[in-house]
């Protein structure tokens, strides 16, 4: 069977320097390819060819000046493969369009996130056309499935959860912790890491905030912040340069590292003692948190959207009340960082339950499993 992966076209494929989509794609795909003839469509970008491979999978990348442009390429690219099967990555108005270009193929959805389902970015008249065009909708937690059946009941049917994952062999290298820990000159240091984008819905102003309670209570507390607004870049914008104003009391307890791309996070993870993620509005996966629980950290989040299927409050870490952030995460933290013994236990079990349910194997087997049971209905239907 042919299948085809059509990402936004933001970024390329391989994507070293930012673009979450893409990141899932070129590390799930791939991993088909012993049972699917797979091809991976993404924009051209300097130092990659046109046409390559990715651990046996093609990728196709399309010049793309402008989103038309993209989308041209990416269909007359489609007219020579001639798919069986064609996923369409995070945006849903590709999904008409490629259904009426090619009507004998199979048009699936994989939604990443909420962002392009939302009021500000279509209609819901528009909403109910695109998603009523795919044969078949994932998405990746149980919280965005919900979030989809809202919107349109009547797709409810045809929704399927496949958990994005990591590699738990990039992770967790506590060899590592003590050589990058000297090279800082933090060895002594508790530190408490935060890594993502530096935008107001990931909270990073909460943990911030939180800075005078835990200096009081722990003196040698670090926080490290690695990530800045922008994917691939170290522009600041409005907010970043407000967390930075925010910090400035605190500079001794602050370190601000603006880029850091996704194959030097495991050595930031490896570092810590901590890991937090603060989002106060509902972020559909957040992976950081895998990432970080494959690292063998504790993780503090809090209790929104598809966060509470990935960290067990109590078990791996803690969830807060996004309502009580003030008092909870800086409480929370400080636990964790007054008892190893917890820290570890935590951590291990962390990593365990990464281990069992979140790698990009697992990712593979269930996006399988949903294409048995699109085939097999629509055997049913014919």
């Amino acid at each position: 069977m042919r299948a085809a992966f059509v990402t936004p076209g933001a970024y390329p494929v391989p994507a070293p320097r930012g673009g979450s989509v893409e990141r899932v794609v070129e590390n799930f795909v791939p991993l088909l390819a012993d049972n699917l003839e797979v091809r991976i469509y993404g924009r051209t970008a300097k130092g990659l060819p046109r046409r390559g491979m990715l651990h046996g999978a093609r990728c196709e990348r399309v010049r793309a000046p402008g989103r038309r442009a993209y989308l041209s390429g990416v269909v007359a690219g489609l007219r020579v493969y001639r798919p069986q099967l064609i996923e369409v990555e995070n945006r849903p108005r590709m999904v008409p369009l490629l259904k009426r270009k090619f009507p004998g193929a199979r048009v699936w959805l994989h939604l990443h996130s909420n962002t392009f389902i939302s009021g500000k970015a279509i209609s819901p008249r528009e909403l109910q056309e695109c998603l009523g065009a795919a044969d078949r909708i994932l998405v990746n937690s149980f919280f965005l499935k919900a979030d989809v059946e809202r919107r349109s009941p009547r797709v409810a049917s045809k929704l399927g959860v496949v958990y994005p994952g990591v590699d738990p062999a990039r992770f967790g290298r506590p060899t590592v912790r003590e050589t990058i820990r000297s090279a800082h000159g933090w060895q002594h240091r508790q530190i408490v890491l935060f890594a993502g984008r530096l935008i107001p819905l990931k909270g990073v102003h909460h943990l911030i905030a939180a800075l005078p309670a835990l200096i009081r209570r722990h003196p040698n507390v670090l926080l490290v912040i690695v990530g800045s607004p922008f994917y691939g870049s170290s522009r600041t914008s409005a907010y970043s340069r407000k967390l930075l104003r925010m910090a400035r009391p605190w500079r001794r307890y602050v370190h601000f590292e603006p880029y850091a791309s996704h194959d030097q996070m495991p050595a930031w993870f490896s570092m810590a003692d901590v890991a937090v993620v603060p989002s106060v509005r509902r972020e559909a996966f957040g992976l950081v948190n895998v990432e970080a629980m494959a690292s063998g950290l504790p993780v503090v989040a809090c209790r929104v959207g598809g966060m509470t299927e990935i960290v067990e409050d109590g078990v791996t870490g803690f969830l807060v009340d996004p309502r009580r952030l003030d008092a909870e995460l800086p409480a929370r933290i400080s636990l964790l960082l007054e008892d190893e013994a917890l820290r570890t236990r935590m951590g291990a079990l962390g990593r365990e339950r990464v281990v069992e349910r979140f790698t990009w194997r697992h990712t593979a087997e269930r996006w399988l499993a949903e294409l048995y049971r699109d085939l097999e209905a629509a055997g049913e239907k014919e």
